[in-house]
């Protein structure tokens, strides 16, 4: 398993979450907890209390011409706790934005 962090989950609810410690992630579908708390460990250099997964079901939609139902696909999600004062730069509402 070469990558285990494949990217940050950035909704309206992850970012009102992130004001209170917690991180949304995409992960790999074969991703356990532990190897979920030490990727983000390494790469963000916090440290994690608390690692919840599940799996975010694909829904059917309609496109094209001819409106044929697709599938979209299924992913796995990684909610991740650190502890209080620490945060990850990527989920800053002000990171970025220039002034």
């Amino acid at each position: 398993m070469d990558q285990i962090l494949i990217k940050p989950l950035i909704t309206e609810r992850s970012m009102r979450d992130a004001a209170s410690g917690r991180y949304t992630f995409v992960v790999a579908k074969e991703a356990d907890k532990k190897s979920v708390s030490r990727a983000v460990e390494t790469a963000f250099k916090v440290k994690v209390t608390k690692v919840r997964t599940l799996i975010v079901k694909g829904k059917t939609r309609r496109t094209g011409r001819n409106r044929k139902e697709v599938k979209t696909a299924s992913f796995k999600k990684a909610i991740v706790h650190l502890v209080t004062g620490q945060k990850i730069d990527i989920f800053d509402v002000g990171a970025g934005v220039p002034q």
